[in-house]
């Protein structure tokens, strides 16, 4: 560890993750930065996911898991994860993504020297079979911008608790990131973007038939979680759906 690193607490929800979650973990511990505290908490899962936590979490002490007493959601799961946050810096990695062995090093250096309250960096798509195209985002984006496009991917986030203090998600099933981003952007001018591959999303089966609902999820949160009226809305979720085209058919 470098004298003077700043503790990183790195929110990773599970739910029957057990095919993928060990990837996972060991992409953190793997980090060339090495003060940093992982919380897991599991949101009941029903297949061997909380066996394999109980075991890293006794292998490895700056490693903690807790499970939700009942099912309630991604977005419940990582606020009980940030409220236990000690770090100054909270990042987010989910139980299917990996991130490269450099991902917090650059990032935090790229914080610190610039004095960013909120960053975020490029990533790459992919599944069991083979790696996809890069995902790019603009080097900055601010409250109006995002709410048309959610270029910040949650993998990707880390936000500085010295200067925002702890944020967390709204209790919604879907699109909780993007609601904190906008939560947070409120109150900053901008969030910057660190333009390298410093994590890797993995593409799930059902993505084409989920198009739908998800439109839907980006709907309901326009109405119920911003507040926009319902022509407001229709007009910020047709600017969405195109951009949203644009970005998965690349």
């Amino acid at each position: 560890m470098k004298k003077n690193e700043p503790l990183v607490s790195i929110v990773m929800p599970s739910y029957n993750s057990s095919q993928t979650i060990e990837s996972s973990i060991q992409s953190v511990i793997e980090q060339s930065y090495k003060n940093w505290e992982l919380i897991i908490v599991d949101d009941c899962s029903s297949d061997t996911t909380w066996q394999i936590l109980q075991a890293f979490a006794t292998k490895y002490e700056n490693i903690m898991c807790f499970q939700n007493e009942i099912n309630q959601g991604a977005g419940a799961s990582r606020n009980l994860a940030i409220s236990k946050a000690e770090g100054r810096f909270i990042s987010f990695l989910d139980s299917d993504d990996l991130w490269t062995e450099d991902k917090l090093s650059e990032q935090i250096d790229f914080m610190l020297t610039n004095n960013y309250g909120f960053t975020y960096t490029y990533y790459r798509r992919f599944d069991s079979n083979a790696e996809y195209g890069v995902v790019t985002a603009p080097k900055q984006t601010n409250y109006k911008k995002l709410m048309y496009s959610n270029v910040i991917g949650c993998l990707t986030a880390i936000y500085d608790t010295k200067l925002l203090g702890k944020r967390y998600m709204p209790l919604i099933r879907k699109r909780q990131d993007m609601g904190l981003w906008l939560d947070i952007l409120k109150d900053i001018p901008k969030a910057y973007c660190l333009p390298k591959v410093l994590a890797k999303y993995r593409v799930g089966n059902g993505m084409s038939a989920n198009k739908v609902k998800i439109l839907s999820y980006q709907w309901q949160f326009y109405r119920e979680v911003v507040g926009l009226s319902p022509i407001r809305s229709l007009a910020v979720f047709s600017v969405y759906a195109v951009k949203g085209y644009m970005k998965h058919s690349k």
